[in-house]
């Protein structure tokens, strides 16, 4: 296939050299992108006088039928060309002649593929918004079977006090609703079209770019050519965003793997999403789980490709850039699929309410509202702190727990202990009087499920 910048050159691209050049094989995913910024740029140079009314029906009927047989199998691409644009452009001017080639006047493939990049991110950015959506979903649904089921929480991975599971859940899902408002408020600077920046000065045709930036219905046009045609802060800020979002998938994934280990047996997930050992009979692996937390390091990896090669690139467009595309296209191909499994997974898998229950109460998590209660009825802080700690290392030396110590045993560090102190430390009454917003009493993880569900 003829190269589209043919005429200076003599001698053709060595075949090594071409492969190396070529992008068609990762940029292809964008042929609807391209097509649709095609035709709007050739209604925009009808509408301006610039090419005649024949010629882009002519283009419209053609990229229409181009769009219909790549989605057909009809057209198969060719992986001689150099990328998606020159092979959708040469397919064009095989079908209708002339008129395909003035598809390209007062357009560079410059502004083409900073729009068609930012075309197909848009449509990415809403189905990752719609499958975190799903997993908000899952979470919640979870979390309302599960809001009064006690378990310890945990800080520096020491029990600590209790919580709900669902609260628990919850949790996540809070970071799951950040990470689409990111996306959100990154859709603003995505929506804007580079089209008519041309190479990198413009051009010298009377174009109409908020007529081509409409037909696209993106917001708004880029304001400064070099600019738009050098810029990739909206790839490298979805960059950063699916970074985040497979940290926190990871943080979850790596409380999964701890939870279904023998040593908590907090949950166990359904077969469908653990596997087994080649040599080992007894073993149920969360090798889905494990996955996930593995494959952030690409995603942050991809991350880091993409800031590194625009950190030393001077105006405007080099082609170092042509890297963007597999870096960003394997961070969405992997978080959505990331995604896709974590819904099920979570959907699927069994609480074990008895154990993290006995992991409460083993834990003396109601130590605070132990102290708590001599607040209530006058003692500084401290040393109501210091008294329950006196109290914890006699039930560490008589092995037992808070809620079965004896009341003259409390009485010896205290007399302010009446019988009531057993209501007050009683893991369910602990969690019913959490009653600060945000909490982890029941009451308060039906209030953040209201709140997520009015969100949604």
């Amino acid at each position: 296939m003829e190269k589209i910048w043919a005429g200076r050159f003599k001698n053709q691209l060595d075949e090594k050299a071409n492969d190396f050049n070529s992008s068609i094989r990762i940029d292809c995913r964008m042929f609807r992108q391209d097509i649709a910024g095609s035709l709007a740029h050739a209604a925009m140079l009808a509408a301006k006088g610039i090419i005649s009314s024949d010629d882009a029906l002519a283009i419209t009927d053609g990229l229409g039928g181009i769009l219909e047989d790549l989605e057909s199998g009809a057209l198969v691409i060719d992986y001689n060309a150099e990328d998606i644009h020159s092979f959708v452009e040469a397919e064009l001017t095989r079908r209708i002649g002339d008129a395909g080639k003035r598809l390209h006047t007062a357009r560079s493939r410059n502004d083409q593929v900073a729009l068609d990049l930012r075309l197909y991110l848009l449509e990415e950015n809403r189905e990752l918004i719609l499958r975190l959506k799903n997993l908000i979903d899952a979470l919640s649904q979870k979390a309302e079977e599960h809001k009064a089921t006690i378990m310890p929480g945990y800080t520096h991975l020491q029990r600590a006090q209790p919580i709900t599971f669902g609260h628990h859940l919850l949790a996540y899902a809070m970071m799951f609703l950040r990470d689409i408002e990111r996306l959100r408020e990154g859709q603003k600077r995505l929506n804007i079209s580079p089209l008519g920046s041309c190479a990198l000065a413009g051009t010298t045709y009377d174009i109409d770019r908020d007529l081509t930036a409409g037909l696209l219905n993106m917001e708004n046009i880029t304001i400064n050519s070099l600019d738009a045609v050098s810029d990739r802060d909206f790839c490298l800020e979805i960059a950063a965003v699916l970074a985040m979002i497979m940290m926190h998938l990871s943080r979850f994934a790596e409380e999964i793997i701890l939870w279904s280990s023998w040593e908590f047996k907090f949950v166990e997930l359904d077969d469908g999403f653990a596997t087994g050992s080649s040599i080992m009979p007894q073993k149920k692996n969360p090798d889905i789980a494990e996955l996930v937390r593995g494959k952030t390091g690409r995603v942050y990896g991809n991350l880091l490709s993409l800031l590194t090669q625009m950190k030393g690139l001077p105006l405007a467009y080099n082609k170092d850039m042509q890297e963007d595309k597999e870096a960003i296209f394997d961070s969405l191909d992997t978080v959505k699929a990331c995604l896709a499994l974590f819904c099920p997974m979570i959907g699927t898998m069994q609480v074990l309410k008895d154990n993290m229950q006995k992991a409460a109460q083993d834990g003396f998590l109601n130590a605070t509202d132990c102290a708590d209660y001599l607040v209530k009825k006058g003692l500084p802080f401290r040393t109501a702190y210091k008294i329950t700690g006196e109290l914890v290392a006699v039930c560490l030396e008589q092995k037992t727990i808070l809620e079965k110590l004896p009341i003259a045993e409390y009485q010896k560090q205290s007399e302010l202990f009446e019988e009531d102190v057993f209501a007050a430390i009683d893991l369910n009454q602990c969690l019913k009087n959490r009653i600060s917003a945000g909490g982890s009493s029941p009451a308060s993880v039906e209030q953040q499920l209201e709140f997520i569900r009015t969100l949604l």
